[in-house]
C-alpha cells in the first residue's frame, strides 16, 4: 500500500512527495479509515512507528477552511519540546494548504503566544498548563474546537497532568471527536476514555509492552554507580558506530552528575537536558545533536518523550527506569523509521528487580552481555550506595501517667491556699474574741 491508496487530497499527497514518504506504516493505514468516519479512536503504537502522522493525515484531510479566527484543531502532548515538532512537521504537511498552526508551552513568556492565538488560528498545539492559562485569561476560546488529539496520553498522567487535561475536556464542545494516542495503555487512560469518549475504537498497531522488532537490546550487570561511568567511558571511546547515542539518567542531579564526568573527556562532544534546564538550552541542545555537533546527550524520562530523532543508533540506559513502561519508551529513541538500533542498559544488582518487571512486560529475557576484560571496576560508592548502619532499638517502658506524681511534691498543709471568703465579722471576732462593732450609727 502507498499514500496515493488513501483517500487524502492532492495538496496532502504533494507534501508527502516533497518529503519522500510514499508508503504508510501499520498504525498509519490501520487508523485512516477509522478516523474519517468521525469516531473516537484510541490508537495503540509503539514508539517510532509513525503515530503524529497516523493522526494529522486523516485530521487534515477532514479540515475546511474556515473564516472564523478560533481553532477547529486542539493537539495535546506532554513536552515542550514535542508542541515544537509536531508543529514542524504540520507546516511540513500544510505547504500547498492555507493552515495557521500555533505551538504553546510554559516556560517561555506567555503574551506573544496569547496574541498569536488571538490573531487566529487553525490548529493549536499545547501543553495542557500552558493551554489551561490562555483559556482562563480569554485568549485562546475552544468553541470550535472539532477534533481533540492527545498524544502520549499515558506518559500524561504520569507527569501529574491529570487535572488540567480534566479542566479542558470540561471547556470543550460536547460534539466533536477524540483521538488518544500512545505506546501504552494505562488503567487511568481507560478511566478517561470512558468518561469522556463515545465508544472509542481500539486500533493496535502492536501488543502494549512488545519490544520493538529493529531494536537489539542488550545489559550489563556492573556493581555501582562509578564502574557504569567507567563503563560508558569505555564504550564510547572504542565503539566507533556509537556515532549518535542517546543516554537515559533517572534524575536531573544524576544526568548534571553523569555529564560533568563525561565533559572531561568527550568536550564539547555531549550534551544535557531535564525540566531544570532553561527552554532555549533543550531546544539547542537536541538541534545540536540533530546536527552531529553533539554525540551525545544525556536526558531524564520527562524529556524522553519530545526528542524525534530517526538516526539515534544506541539508547543506554544509565540506571534502570521505575516504570517498566519508561523502557519502552526510552529504548522506542533508537530503531526508528524502519532503521536498526541498539540498547544498552546497565543493571545493578538492586535495580534486577526493575529489570524483571520490564521483562514480563515485554515477555522477553534482555540478553547479558560480559563485561569488557579491562574494564576498571570501581570501589567507590555513592552516598546511595553505601550500606547502611543500622542501630539497635531499645525500648524504655515508661511509667503510666496514673502512677507518676510528676516533678511536684505535695504542699504542706499550712501552705495550702483557699479561695474562701472571710467577713469582717469574723475577722474582728477572731482578733478579739468577741464581735466587735463599729457603734450606733449617727443620727
Amino acid at each position: 500500500m502507498t499514500f496515493k491508496d488513501l483517500n487524502l487530497s492532492t495538496p496532502l499527497l504533494n507534501a508527502l512527495d516533497d518529503l519522500g514518504y510514499t508508503q504508510p506504516t501499520t498504525i498509519q493505514h490501520k487508523i485512516y479509515s477509522v478516523i474519517l468516519s468521525g469516531r473516537d479512536v484510541c490508537g495503540i503504537a509503539q514508539t517510532g512507528t509513525g503515530k503524529t502522522l497516523a493522526y494529522l493525515l486523516p485530521c487534515l484531510r477532514l479540515w475546511k477552511f474556515s473564516k472564523d479566527k478560533f481553532p477547529q484543531i486542539l493537539i495535546i502532548v506532554p513536552t515542550r519540546e514535542l508542541v515544537k515538532q509536531v508543529a514542524e512537521e504540520i507546516a511540513k504537511l500544510t505547504t500547498y494548504m492555507n493552515v495557521v498552526t500555533v505551538g504553546v508551552y510554559g516556560g517561555v513568556n506567555m503574551k506573544p503566544q496569547a496574541l498569536e492565538v488571538e490573531n487566529g488560528c487553525d490548529i493549536v498545539v499545547a501543553t495542557p498548563g500552558r493551554l489551561l492559562d490562555l483559556v482562563l485569561n480569554g485568549s485562546l476560546k475552544l468553541k470550535a474546537i472539532k477534533q481533540l488529539i492527545i498524544d502520549e496520553v499515558d506518559e500524561m498522567f504520569n507527569l501529574g497532568f491529570r487535572t488540567q487535561i480534566n479542566n479542558v475536556l470540561d471547556r470543550l464542545p460536547p460534539k466533536r471527536q477524540n483521538l488518544l494516542f500512545s505506546a501504552t495503555i494505562t488503567d487511568e487512560v481507560v478511566v478517561l476514555m470512558n468518561t469522556h469518549f463515545s465508544e472509542p475504537e481500539r486500533v493496535e498497531a502492536a501488543p502494549t509492552g512488545t519490544p520493538l522488532e529493529n531494536i537489539d537490546q542488550s545489559m550489563y550487570e556492573v556493581p555501582n554507580f562509578y564502574t557504569k561511568v567507567n563503563l560508558l567511558k569505555l564504550l564510547l571511546t572504542e565503539d566507533e558506530t556509537m556515532t549518535k547515542v542517546l543516554i537515559f539518567a533517572a534524575t536531573k542531579h544524576m544526568a548534571d552528575d553523569l555529564h560533568h564526568e563525561l565533559e572531561e573527556h568527550f568536550p564539547d562532544r555531549g550534551g544535557v537536558i531535564h525540566s531544570n534546564k532553561a527552554q532555549n538550552h533543550r531546544f539547542n541542545t537536541i538541534n545540536r545533536f540533530r546536527d552531529n555537533t553533539y554525540r551525545f546527550i544525556i536526558a531524564t524520562d520527562l524529556v524522553a518523550r519530545g526528542i524525534d530523532i530517526s538516526e539515534v543508533t544506541h539508547v543506554i540506559n544509565f540506571d534502570v527506569p521505575e516504570e517498566p513502561e519508561a523502557y519502552i519508551h526510552r529504548i522506542g529513541r533508537t530503531g526508528r523509521a524502519d532503521k536498526k538500533g541498539i540498547s544498552l542498559t546497565f543493571v545493578t544488582e538492586r535495580e534486577k528487580e526493575l529489570l524483571a518487571a520490564i521483562e514480563a512486560l515485554m515477555n522477553y529475557k534482555v540478553p547479558v552481555l560480559p563485561l569488557p576484560e579491562h574494564l576498571t571496576i570501581s570501589d567507590v560508592l555513592t552516598e546511595d550506595e553505601k550500606p547502611k548502619v543500622r542501630m539497635k532499638e531499645t525500648l524504655i517502658v515508661l511509667p503510666k501517667v496514673s502512677e507518676s506524681k510528676g516533678a511536684f511534691h505535695e504542699k504542706l498543709e499550712k501552705n495550702k491556699k483557699t479561695n474562701i471568703k472571710i467577713s469582717h465579722k469574723d475577722k474582728m471576732k477572731a482578733k478579739y474574741g468577741k464581735p466587735k462593732t463599729r457603734g450606733a450609727k449617727k443620727k
